[in-house]
């Protein structure tokens, strides 16, 4: 029985489903963030159109500061414009932001506990032709370890807005990680989204896996269980957005339903949602756990769609993980 969440879009499996970017979500929450507290800032170090805070910039220019290639200066500016009352964004790639500035932001934004967003774009292999120095495939760890640090991973454009528009007003510092390359529009605004809370996107009447992912990948593990549940297999999706905090209660919810776990990330495995989501698990209802993501490999140059193939983030590869844990859990393994 196919069984998806009511929530998503009508068009969810077609070949034409429409493909924007999760960044152009930020860019659209950034100018609605601003219109709704004048409080909001935003900081951007010299990528202000790659990371679409041009949106913000055009609409509020006197609340948009330009710092220049300077990732380091922009988190501590921020972070004193935080103490005085503002809710700065600052932007910039991953690379950079947390990639450059991880010392300046646990020092002065969470060590401080003060309201700085950091927005990392171009995240994940999916960056494609920029190569291995752009593709961010660590800062999911890095942020998550941060002491008081909210880390969420929108799995769209639509999404990314929600996300942006939450963590405004959260009172929190607070990582959002988008990609880069254009993706499935596959939530709508009716569908459910709250920071720290899992959702459920898929259920079938007899659900033997659970594949729980984050990012646009999430659409990828949609795209598995059609094809496992065609040969016979039930499974649940799980959108797990917010890898920090995490849902606790609805990924024990799901391994106790079916048993077994897939986890679904463009993220290095180690340190990112799989290995948060084993910690869970390993507490409170171990099961056998298969990870899909990146395996301990830096990336290399090419076409997006070429390197979620080669390093097996595709539908394929989480349909085989899926059968691999089954089996592994009807073995006793």
């Amino acid at each position: 029985m196919l069984n998806a969440s009511a929530h998503l879009s009508s068009h969810i499996f077609s070949a034409d489903i429409e493909k924007i970017a999760t960044r152009q979500g930020y860019g659209e929450g950034l100018v609605e963030a601003g219109e709704k507290d004048e409080n909001i800032v935003v900081l951007c170090a010299d990528l202000t159109e790659s990371t679409r805070s041009n949106l913000f910039a055009e609409k509020f220019p006197d609340r948009f500061i330009e710092v220049g290639v300077a990732e380091q200066l922009m988190a501590t500016l921020a972070a004193g414009m935080a103490n005085y009352g503002k809710i700065p964004f600052i932007s910039s790639y991953s690379a950079f932001s947390p990639g450059r500035n991880w010392e300046q932001i646990r020092t002065t934004i969470a060590l401080n506990d003060v309201p700085v967003k950091i927005a990392g774009a171009h995240s994940g292999i999916s960056v494609g032709p920029d190569g291995a120095t752009h593709q961010q495939l660590e800062d999911i760890a890095m942020m998550s370890a941060m002491p008081n640090m909210i880390v969420v991973v929108p799995a769209d454009s639509v999404e990314a807005k929600k996300a942006t528009l939450a963590i405004a007003e959260n009172g929190k510092p607070s990582y959002l990680r988008f990609a880069r390359h254009n993706s499935p529009l596959f939530t709508t605004s009716q569908t459910p989204f709250k920071v720290g809370r899992a959702e459920i996107f898929w259920q079938s009447k007899k659900p033997e896996v659970a594949i729980i992912a984050c990012g646009p990948l999430v659409y990828e593990a949609l795209l598995a269980v059609k094809e496992l549940e065609e040969n016979g297999m039930g499974s649940i999706v799980v959108n797990n957005h917010t890898v920090k905090p995490l849902d606790e209660q609805t990924l024990a919810r799901v391994a106790k339903i079916c048993g077994c776990v897939v986890t679904v990330e463009e993220h290095q495995i180690q340190g990112g949602l799989g290995a948060a989501v084993a910690e869970v698990l390993a507490r409170s209802f171990p099961v056998p756990i298969e990870y899909v993501g990146m395996p301990d490999s830096f990336g290399e140059s090419g076409e997006p769609e070429e390197l979620l193939e080669k390093y097996g983030m595709t539908a394929c590869y989480i349909m085989e993980k899926a059968k691999l844990v089954i089996g592994r859990k009807n073995h006793g393994d």
